[in-house]
């Protein structure tokens, strides 16, 4: 996949960048090892943080502020990071799923980005753009029915959005089918992981729970 950035996101995040990773794969149900991996990572956030420092942690914090700069609160809209880390500060069991699924949410407990999991066979076009949603445009969140992403940075294939930091899309959405992923790690700022730990981290989780093969990853960074 090609991503491009339009001119309103750029001015609005710069600097901003994506790590694009995408590979094929066996996308099962959820193993046993992956499972522990994901509640001793949510041990760990509840043992290090107290709820309202979570919005604090580096990358949680730079998804937020770039979400006042797109013109979203955070609050009523949380970034995906976030609410996975207060559901393990609250002691709320996240919900297990299929292995892609749950290493993303993995990874995006450890790193605090917002990472977007699609299937790649399911876009339209070769290319992702990033900008900012608009009033009144349609985009079905997974699980969630009609999401108001105006203000909010999505990505757009050549039908409509497909993914924010908030939630994926329906139309795009991992399911037990799908063979070839596309990830991408959303880097709005500081972080306690550095990039090249984030990837690294990535293409473990992907061998270890997903069998997977040809794995590829590309920088891209919104330049001033």
């Amino acid at each position: 996949m090609n991503i491009l950035f339009d001119k309103d996101i750029s001015n609005a995040v710069p600097g901003f960048e994506v790590l694009l990773i995408e590979a094929s794969v066996t996308n099962s149900p959820t193993p046993d090892a992956l499972w522990n991996e994901i509640e001793n990572a949510c041990a760990d956030i509840k043992a290090r943080y107290a709820l309202e420092d979570i919005r604090h942690r580096p990358a949680i914090d730079a998804t937020r502020i770039a979400y006042k700069a797109c013109g979203k609160e955070p609050n009523r809209y949380r970034p995906s990071a976030e609410a996975l880390c207060r559901r393990a500060v609250k002691g709320m069991e996240l919900y297990r799923s299929l292995a892609v699924i749950d290493l993303i949410n993995l990874l995006s407990l450890v790193t605090g980005h917002s990472i977007g999991g699609f299937d790649t066979d399911r876009f339209a076009g070769t290319t992702l753009t990033l900008g900012i949603g608009k009033e009144g445009e349609p985009y079905e969140a997974i699980g969630r029915g009609e999401l108001n992403i105006a203000g909010m940075p999505v990505y757009r294939d050549a039908i409509g959005g497909v993914g924010t930091p908030t939630s994926d899309n329906e139309r795009t959405k991992l399911s037990p089918g799908t063979r070839h992923i596309t990830m991408t790690i959303n880097i709005y700022g500081n972080s306690e992981c550095s990039k090249e730990e984030t990837e690294a981290l990535a293409r473990r989780l992907l061998s270890d729970y997903a069998s997977a093969s040809d794995i590829t990853t590309t920088y891209k960074r919104i330049t001033p």
